[in-house]
């Protein structure tokens, strides 16, 4: 074999090596991505029920309740065009409310969206990139609006 064949050989052979290292990292980082569906995405598109996913949006007004086990909760979360019922057991963060931008991660099973984690928006002006992104998407949240949709700020915090 000449010196110009075994450089070749070399160049192949990093070069497959390289492309097996980077087919190992992505296949390992499959299971840790998880991927963000706006309430009229995750009705558009099928999901795999054992796939960890978030959904965001604002939570309606009066669809908040109770479940049968203490920490249970149910509410729906919604773009302005779809809504998803969102089932989350567990304490929920002290700015949860109706009318607010929130992102729960979990899995989607039987219709119903399976929490295991809530997160809400930490001040009165700011809403999760991907909610916003959803809800402007959908013609229902502009630049310069409260997250309420009213156009004005609420007062104080909670």
């Amino acid at each position: 074999m000449t010196r110009k064949n075994q450089r070749i050989a070399m160049i192949v052979g990093g070069l497959a090596f390289l492309g097996v290292a980077a087919g190992l990292v992505l296949t390992a980082f499959e299971d840790s991505v998880v991927f963000f569906f706006s309430p009229t995405d995750l009705q558009a598109k099928p999901v795999d029920p054992e796939r960890r996913i978030r959904v965001g949006g604002l939570v309606e007004t009066g669809s908040v309740e109770r479940g049968p086990a203490d920490a249970e909760i149910r509410f729906k979360v919604t773009d302005g065009n779809t809504s998803v019922t969102i089932r989350y057991v567990g304490i929920l963060p002290d700015l949860f409310r109706e009318g607010q931008g929130i992102v729960a991660q979990g899995r989607l099973q039987d219709a119903m969206f399976q929490a295991d984690e809530v997160l809400a928006k930490h001040d009165e002006t700011y809403m999760p990139k991907e909610v916003a992104d959803a809800l402007k998407k959908q013609g229902h949240w502009k630049d310069g609006e409260a997250p309420y949709g009213d156009g004005a700020k609420s007062g104080g915090g909670s």
